[in-house]
């Protein structure tokens, strides 16, 4: 064999797969310089250096690519939990799920904000629910061995149980690096939230309040965690850890929200450092503590009330006020300042969801 014609075609073939190569190379360099990539934020299209990487780097999981999808263009998304009782059942033909979106459709700047809900499932059907309304993110949260469908009554086990099932899954959120909104189902977004929320760059928590003492820095508020906003940081996923950690130390008669509030009076805020703002209940409100001003509110939460039929109930009454307000200050400008004009009607339903409930029984 001659190998000196056998190095010469080796050469020959190597020096044309290479240049193949970087003619490649220099037409696709030519067509992305030519062209401009663009992806959706809230309000217009803008060019994203990230997106060449998003494309190249698949997403280790479902989760990733559902978180994505619903994020605004700085990580940002707006998280629900919803389950089967929440989606499917109700009364007066209205399930919770129902109320929750209605009240983004009729709330002011709020509409497009349902494009960044993720919105979680704990159950096949509270899933199938969601991809059936056409909802763009829909999530389902696998538990082995748990069924979260049916309601769960305030403070009992299981309702206890989803509690904590939730902070652990929040928690894997911002370890993920996304900041969000978590709010649960029985909020009423009547404004955009985001217009209200502090711009404080150092504030890492945001949280609701059932009671607001006028201090947005007092540890002596009474916290709900039922809406917040949080920023994913080393600060913040520590928290979490800490919070969860703490699950079997108080896992007889105390939810999630007692913990954390146990924990932040033995000091764990000030040792880890995230800084928290608690949130005026003139803006974002509760059953507990009415926003005393039209005007101003933001959200409205269901809380203070045990069943979901008394919810549904009182949340329609309260979507019913929300339109009267926009009905009636559109034809008569002049009261659209006039704060002592319109009253939020009475929570009667859920007041009437306590009678006989033994506060000092076990936990069921």
């Amino acid at each position: 064999m001659d190998y000196s014609k056998t190095s010469v075609s080796n050469l020959a073939v190597a020096a044309v797969v290479f240049a193949a190569g970087l003619y490649l190379c220099l037409w696709s360099t030519s067509t992305s310089s030519s062209s401009t990539l663009y992806f959706p934020t809230q309000n217009c299209p803008c060019p994203s250096p990230k997106l060449s990487e998003t494309i190249l780097k698949s997403p280790k999981d479902e989760l990733d690519m559902a978180l994505e999808r619903a994020s605004m263009a700085n990580k940002t998304v707006i998280i629900a939990i919803v389950n089967k009782a929440y989606a499917d059942g109700g009364s007066r033909g209205k399930t919770m799920l129902d109320l929750f979106l209605e009240g983004f459709w009729l709330g002011d700047d709020t509409r497009g904000l349902v494009d960044h809900l993720l919105l979680v499932a704990m159950d096949q059907i509270a899933f199938e629910r969601c991809r059936f309304l056409k909802l763009i993110n829909c999530y389902k949260l696998e538990t082995e061995g748990v069924d979260f469908g049916e309601e769960k009554l305030y403070m009992s086990q299981d309702f206890i149980k989803m509690m904590w099932r939730r902070t652990q899954f929040l928690g894997d959120v911002l370890k993920r690096g996304y900041n969000f909104i978590f709010t649960d189902m029985d909020v009423m977004w009547l404004r955009n939230p985001f217009a209200r929320l502090s711009k404080n760059q150092t504030e890492d928590l945001q949280i609701s309040c059932d009671e607001f003492n006028g201090y947005p820095h007092s540890q002596d508020n009474l916290i709900n965690t039922g809406f917040y906003f949080i920023k994913s940081n080393n600060k913040t996923t520590t928290l979490f850890d800490s919070w969860y950690d703490m699950k079997d130390n108080y896992s007889i008669g105390m939810k999630e929200q007692d913990v954390l509030i146990k924990i932040m009076h033995m000091g764990v805020f000030k040792q880890l450092g995230p800084r928290v703002r608690f949130l005026n209940t003139l803006y974002f409100s509760g059953f507990c503590q009415d926003s005393r001003d039209f005007n101003a509110v933001t959200t409205v939460h269901a809380n203070c009330c045990r069943s979901m039929d008394a919810k549904v109930a009182d949340l329609i009454a309260v979507l019913r006020d929300w339109k009267k307000f926009k009905q009636v200050t559109k034809k008569y400008k002049r009261l659209v300042k006039n704060t002592s004009f319109f009253k939020w009607s009475d929570h009667k339903a859920c007041f009437k969801s306590w009678i006989g409930f033994n506060f000092s029984a076990p936990v069921p």
